[in-house]
């Protein structure tokens, strides 16, 4: 396949110079020498023009050298969508490797429905579905708002301050702690369980493999006392006592339970935390698009999709081909690791229009990957277009202006593209 014509002086015009630099490093590398899974790519926001390359000139990429062994990067969005949604031939199965490119521990396998395959998949969904019935969500809603108005009108004004910890963290970890009937007084204890599930060992800095297990054998007693007095009362509306009243969950093993916590942790955790922070730079970068809303609110739900679709918190989903799979002109082998890659899909001009920016009132917002398709499909999905929906509405009916005072500090992840810390000044 031709390689798309490149203007490295156009880019240095139009580029920060991290990213400028970034593309002459993407075209002059052989595709053979690409890791998508290194970390400094996603620290330094630097993978976009490598997945450019790769949807141009080899879509469904053969990583022999991977980070954590070889992989398949399946980079376009239609693609991504045909893996996603071909449950029979690509398992999500915790004991094939789970969710991640990066293998599930053999000795510290945590099954949860996400990373389960058919039956047992949906068994276990449905047990904790009603969280986000229309009910339900009708009756965050209410909740949902008065504490964002209270987190927004306690920020300071003239002094800079960390949004990620004061606004992104603060609003979802008060969700998730709703939803579980979490002690208040603990609830960032749900941030830190989050940030530990999805930690590279590997990384400097980082918990070793044997402190994130302890770590996370330290949720699993934390809420099995939360477990022991549910599963003794009659059954509630919070996520752990639908867990223990559920037939299909009620039996569960304790890893089993320790899997779908962390899966609902993290879920409930980093795609609306990191929105609402991606969606404020989002809006600085792109001055006339925060003018468009500001001028017309109606525009909100639009603004959140396409928030969602930018940002794509989760960068990847990994399944593991369960027969010999034809796509794209190569052979994918049983056993194989096949990573789908919905941060690069949702940059896919084959399918999104003009999709390197920011438009506030697109046509089709909600055409992305982000939730992913088929019976993975993000559970809490209309849960964080709500959260993300009251925040921007609270934002635009209090700050003309927010201004960002340094560049954001990104997580070195492959799999969660988030944001460590953000300073802001509000206008005094």
């Amino acid at each position: 396949m031709a390689t798309r014509a490149i203007d490295f002086a156009a880019a240095r015009a139009n580029e920060p110079p991290h990213l400028a630099a970034a593309r002459e490093r993407a075209y002059a590398m052989p595709l053979d020498d690409f890791d998508m899974l290194d970390p400094d790519l996603w620290v330094n926001d630097t993978h976009w023009p490598y997945f450019e390359r790769l949807r141009d000139e080899d879509p469904v990429h053969y990583h022999a050298n991977g980070r954590f062994g070889p992989y398949w990067s399946v980079t376009r969005y239609a693609d991504i969508m045909a893996v996603d949604t071909n449950h029979a031939q690509f398992s999500s199965d915790a004991h094939l490797g789970g969710i991640t490119a990066k293998d599930m521990d053999k000795d510290f396998i945590l099954p949860m429905f996400i990373a389960m395959d058919q039956p047992k998949h949906d068994v276990q969904r449905k047990a904790v579905s009603p969280i986000v019935s229309p009910g339900n969500l009708a009756n965050l809603e209410v909740l949902i708002r008065e504490r964002a108005q209270a987190i927004f009108d306690g920020l300071p004004r003239g002094e800079v301050f960390d949004w990620v910890d004061r606004v992104s963290i603060e609003l979802t970890t008060q969700m998730l702690a709703t939803l579980f009937d979490f002690p208040w007084k603990d609830r960032r204890l749900l941030t830190y369980w989050s940030d530990m599930a999805t930690a590279d060992e590997t990384i400097p800095g980082n918990p070793t493999k044997a402190e994130r297990e302890a770590i996370m054998l330290e949720c699993l007693i934390y809420f099995t006392g939360l477990w022991n007095a549910r599963v003794n009362e009659p059954p509630r509306g919070d996520l752990v006592s639908m867990l223990a009243h559920n037939p299909a969950t009620r039996d569960m093993i304790p890893m089993e339970y320790l899997g779908n916590l962390l899966l609902l942790i993290v879920g409930g955790n980093d795609t609306t935390r990191n929105s609402i922070t991606g969606g404020l730079t989002f809006m600085a970068a792109n001055p006339g698009q925060w003018t468009k809303l500001k001028a017309n609110p109606a525009l909100i739900e639009s603004a959140v999709s396409e928030i969602i679709r930018y940002q794509t918190p989760l960068a990847h989903m990994r399944r593991t081909a369960l027969v010999d799979v034809e796509m794209g002109g190569k052979t994918i082998r049983k056993g194989d690791r096949v990573v789908m890659w919905y941060v690069s899909g949702n940059r896919d001009e084959r399918s999104i229009a003009d999709p390197d920016s920011f438009i506030v009132d697109r046509a089709r917002p909600r055409q992305h990957l982000s939730f992913g398709f088929g019976i993975h499909r993000c559970v809490g999905n209309r849960l964080a277009e709500m959260q993300l929906k009251i925040v921007w509405e609270e934002i635009l009916k209090r700050f003309p202006t927010i201004e960002i005072m340094g560049p954001p500090a990104r997580v070195p992840s492959a799999f969660v593209k988030g944001y460590a810390s953000l300073p802001v000044r509000i206008p005094a």
